[in-house]
């Protein structure tokens, strides 16, 4: 029965080069072809010795010897002339084809090349021996300098000038036979004669490696499973027309020192001609040299069935090529490699069917992962295996993820003593920095272990901070027992929190867009941006700059220590109680104090005794002001920089990208030492050194019932929904942005466990009387930057490839574990500065803004049109459509901004919620178009349930009864359309038509 395929199935602009490698590709489920790395050897004529003189390499780029012959060039671009690629084409058309040879060593191969071009009638017998002679002179690569011959090595050469052809069995060899006896046979005839010829001094190649090869540092740039393709080009005086042969084997083998590197050989192109054109051979042997590591013609060489395959690739590649006018663009400017690579994809696609659907230009951007695992049926993520724990573990030791546990380490702790300083403010020390400390180890320690995405931080937040401080006011403004009222609210909220699990709450992130991470995430990287700014402003007014000093009255400038009144000296009554939050000091009597000498005391002794100190150089401090700023902007602008160090040109790779994965820590210690090698007494971290309440009428337990009235646990609910709502947007957005498909996370996202989870510590941080936690977006992302990885072995000019991130528990866990030790490491942290950890803050801030769509348009209001980058959405959306975008999300976060900053921050979560609101909103506004590419589209209901039928309707394809549309499957008659092209489908599912639009007619190929 033959199967008529629709006008969907192939679009009219495809050629027919690209008609055949459709089929020559076939299905992509196979698995991908080696790398290729591509060796040129040129043939060096010295007097009457020959060898074989590497010219050039590639594995994705070109790379040349010089004309000195003593370095290799740059890697750039392979600019080839388009009459080149003509040549190669005829070449392959004429020459000698042999596709899947089973060759076992270089002698053999030439020698069955030979034997076919002789039974083809394109070599004339007689010319055998010095086409071999010719094939199998030396190889000479770049890692080795020319040696000069010894008169030993001339005579040698002279005696075999004479005898360089050895006497060959006319019989042997006279058809190209497959089978395997008649290949044993040919074996053994050729084992003979390659015995005769090496005896003569005829083959210089040995069959194993050398040691240059085997201690080859370019072998570290080759993928690991590579092979290799040896184009061989040379000119010789007894040849009257080129010899031409392209050759793959069956197996790839190990040609001795064939080849650069220990890299067995697949594919074998020669070419020799002629004496005067040697200029035009070496074009076309880089010509195939170029396409042997072009994706798609590679893919075609190892799957080419016959010579015509093979120039049907080189077809579609000239339909690809493009050409540079020669009276506008030099040829011997070598082109830099591009920082990104474009993906051969697309070209490929235009040979998958279950592609055509996407050629039209449809936007690639889809909604957010679902509610449970990350997958798109919104179910949960399957049970972690042990082996896949264990590979977590595995994954957690290397030297990467002793940098991510430093900066993250550190980050923490200051977030910490930032946050626990607050809150002790806030809440008359019922929590405080110990308080932070323990919570945050706890709580992050459990979270790493048990959540199902370890890569998230959490930690205390702005809008907590500030619920726990209107909490405290109204719990003491109406005489309710705070942390009683607070334990019962985390209670509530906590089962609020489970209740949302339960029910697959978690869908609401298929809304979350782009629109709405951007806006939180951006918002909160100013937060961390701005906070770090202002504290280093504080360190201003605390430690004043003495703009007013002249040294013409520095004799004005004193400070003295005046006693206190007499009258107010029984307030240092050593019997007078102590209030129970202060520390109780040694006290003088009123007879000790009046015994003081005043005027010799010090500043701290006077301050400690009562006195009050008088002048005008009793608040100087010697450049802290002008010190502080230089540690903190000094250890963001070096971090900033040696995180760069990577693409510099400076140092080996290796070393360049150990400089970077540690750059937050090289900053830290350089910028401490600065501070020890001044000596100047500039802020330092200060961490408690005892594990106790900040508060001593305080334990670590809270009990539930006894100081409240009964009704204050049931109306606990009501401010419990706020922070429910609070810690589910802020778990899930940044989940969301965890999660986003540009880190290439391999495993399941887990968005209901990690909220779980997020309940449980919330219920047992309330019973202990510890601050709440909630995933924090900046230390987040800081931590996923921390832990990306990227190819080790990329190709010279190629830019390291981003691979994923490290995804294990190891980092989150340590760096908890340290928080929660700290405690004990407090002598050696105390020499730590504060403005470094501010530094630390500004960086983290402004390193997640990288990336961030959102920016990247705020940027293009300062842009003339001209100047703008080449974005992607530039070039399907209109600008003035863009700014409009770009404006909504502005007033949206200065929105959200104006609200964190009052007193009107306890509805923030909700104004959160908005976000999704305001984002359907845009849909009457934007078309789906241009949200495509700015944003992504969010999922409707009615679509969902068209998809839903059909996939149902899937099976029925052979009744012809009905006018809906109809599936093929793959044709083996392809219809060509006598209308137009219609648009594609915006689904990327099997291409469907209606009967009643159809109107074509068929050939078979």
């Amino acid at each position: 029965m033959k199967i008529t395929f629709s006008h969907w199935g192939l679009p009219a602009w495809v050629s027919p080069a690209a008609e055949r490698l459709r089929y020559i590709l076939g299905d992509d489920d196979e698995p991908p072809n080696p790398t290729l790395f591509t060796e040129m050897d040129t043939l060096q004529h010295d007097g009457e010795e020959m060898e074989w003189k590497e010219s050039a390499r590639w594995i994705k780029f070109e790379e040349k010897v010089e004309e000195g012959g003593e370095r290799w060039s740059k890697p750039h671009v392979s600019t080839l002339s388009l009459h080149s690629l003509f040549e190669l084409r005829t070449c392959l058309q004429t020459g000698t084809v042999l596709l899947d040879l089973d060759g076992y060593s270089l002698p053999q191969i030439i020698d069955d090349v030979i034997e076919k071009q002789i039974e083809d009638g394109l070599l004339k017998p007689e010319l055998r021996e010095k086409i071999s002679y010719v094939l199998l002179r030396k190889h000479r690569h770049q890692t080795k300098k020319p040696i000069h011959r010894s008169l030993a090595d001339i005579g040698k050469s002279v005696s075999s000038n004479t005898n360089r052809s050895p006497v060959r069995s006319p019989a042997a060899g006279a058809t190209f036979h497959r089978s395997t006896e008649d290949l044993r046979m040919r074996q053994s005839t050729s084992y003979g004669r390659l015995r005769h010829a090496q005896s003569r001094s005829m083959n210089d190649i040995s069959d194993t490696p050398s040691t240059d090869q085997l201690k080859n540092k370019f072998i570290k740039k080759i993928p690991k499973d590579a092979e290799a393709s040896n184009v061989l080009v040379g000119e010789v005086e007894f040849l009257e027309k080129p010899f031409v042969a392209f050759v793959r084997l069956l197996q790839a083998t190990m040609l001795g020192g064939v080849t650069e590197v220990p890299v067995p050989t697949r594919f074998l192109f020669i070419l020799l001609g002629p004496a005067g054109k040697a200029k035009s051979y070496n074009e076309i042997g880089r010509a195939i040299a170029t396409l042997m590591v072009d994706d798609l013609f590679s893919d075609v060489a190892y799957k080419a069935r016959d010579r015509e395959d093979l120039i049907a690739g080189i077809d579609e590649f000239l339909d690809e090529v493009i050409v540079l006018p020669p009276g506008e663009w030099d040829p011997n400017i070598r082109i830099e490699p591009p920082k990104k690579v474009p993906s051969a994809e697309k070209r490929k696609s235009v040979f998958s069917l279950n592609e055509v659907g996407q050629m039209n230009g449809t936007a690639g951007g889809a909604g957010a992962g679902s509610g449970g695992g990350g997958s798109d049926d919104g179910e949960m993520p399957e049970v972690h295996e042990i082996g896949e724990e264990l590979c977590c573990t595995y994954f957690g030791f290397h030297i990467q993820s002793i940098s991510a546990i430093l900066f993250i380490y550190l980050g923490c702790i200051t977030n910490a003593i930032t946050f626990g300083g607050l809150l002790g403010d806030a809440t008359d020390n019922y929590q405080g920095v110990m308080e932070s400390f323990l919570g945050t180890a706890m709580a992050g320690s459990m979270f790493c272990l048990f959540a199902g995405q370890p890569l998230i931080i959490l930690s205390s937040t702005g809008p907590i901070l500030i619920f726990e401080k209107l909490l405290f006011d109204f719990s003491k403004g109406n005489g309710i027992d705070y942390m009683e009222f607070r334990l019962w609210i985390g209670l509530h909220s906590a089962l609020q929190c489970l209740i949302l699990v339960a029910t697959d709450a978690s869908f609401i992130i298929k809304y979350i867009t782009r629109f709405t991470e951007e806006g939180f995430s951006t918002l909160i990287s100013f937060i961390f941006i701005y906070d770090a700014i202002k504290k280093m402003i504080g360190a201003f007014k605390y430690y004043p700059i003495n703009s007013d000093f002249k040294p013409d009255y520095v004799t004005m400038y004193k400070c003295e220590c005046v006693a206190p009144d007499p009258a107010n000296m029984t307030l240092f009554d050593a019997s007078a109680p102590v209030a129970p939050n202060t520390t109780n000091i040694s006290l003088y009597n009123t007879i000790n104090l009046t015994a003081l000498d005043w005027t010799q005391l010090s500043k701290k002794e006077c301050l400690k005794y009562g006195g009050s100190l008088v002048g005008k150089s009793c608040k100087f401090v010697p450049d802290l002001a002008l010190m502080s700023f230089i540690l903190f902007f000094g250890t963001y602008s070096m971090t900033l920089t040696l995180k760069k160090f990577k693409f510099s040109r400076y140092f080996p790779t290796k070393v360049r990208a150990f400089i970077a994965d540690f750059s937050n820590v090289f900053s830290i210690l350089l910028f401490c030492g600065v501070d020890a090698c001044f000596g100047l007494d500039t802020p330092k971290l200060h961490i408690p050194s005892i594990i106790k309440p900040t508060r001593v009428d305080r334990g670590w337990f809270v009990f539930p019932f006894g100081k409240n009235p009964w009704w204050v646990y049931l109306a606990s609910a009501l401010p419990a929904l706020l922070v429910t709502i609070l810690i589910f947007m802020d778990q899930q957005i940044t989940a969301v942005i965890v999660n986003r498909k540009e880190h290439k996370l391999r495993k399941a996202a887990g968005y209901h466990l990690d909220l779980f989870w997020v309940g449980i510590l919330m219920a047992v941080c309330s019973f202990m009387g510890l601050p709440w936690y909630v995933a924090a977006t900046v230390i987040s992302i800081a931590h996923i930057d921390s832990l990306k990885m990227e190819t080790e072995t990329s190709a010279p000019g190629e830019q390291p490839q981003f691979l994923g991130v490290r995804e294990q528990r190891v980092t989150g866990i340590i760096v908890f574990v340290l928080t929660g030790i700290s405690v004990f490491l407090a002598p050696i942290l105390k020499y730590i500065p504060m403005p470094v950890l501010y530094g630390v803050f500004l960086y983290m801030g402004v390193a997640s803004l990288n990336g961030i769509q959102f920016w990247d348009r705020c940027k293009l209001f300062l842009m003339p049109a001209k100047h703008q980058p080449d974005y992607v959405f530039l070039r399907h959306v209109p600008l003035r459509r863009i700014h409009l975008f770009t404006l909504v999300q502005i007033v949206c976060l200065a929105v959200l901004w104006i609200l964190k900053s009052t007193v009107a921050a306890i509805i923030f979560p909700v104004m959160i919620l908005a976000l999704i609101l305001v984002r359907r909103l845009l849909d009457f506004v934007f078309s789906q178009h241009d949200l495509a590419w700015i944003d992504n589209i969010i999922p409707e209901k009615e679509k969902k349930k068209e998809d839903d039928k059909k996939k149902k309707k899937k099976g029925n394809k052979g009744d012809s009864s009905s006018d809906e549309e109809v599936c093929f499957p793959v044709p083996s008659v392809i219809k060509i359309p006598m209308e137009p092209l219609p648009p594609a489908p915006q689904n990327g599912g099997p291409h469907c038509l209606s009967r009643k639009r159809s109107s074509t007619w068929s050939f078979a190929f």
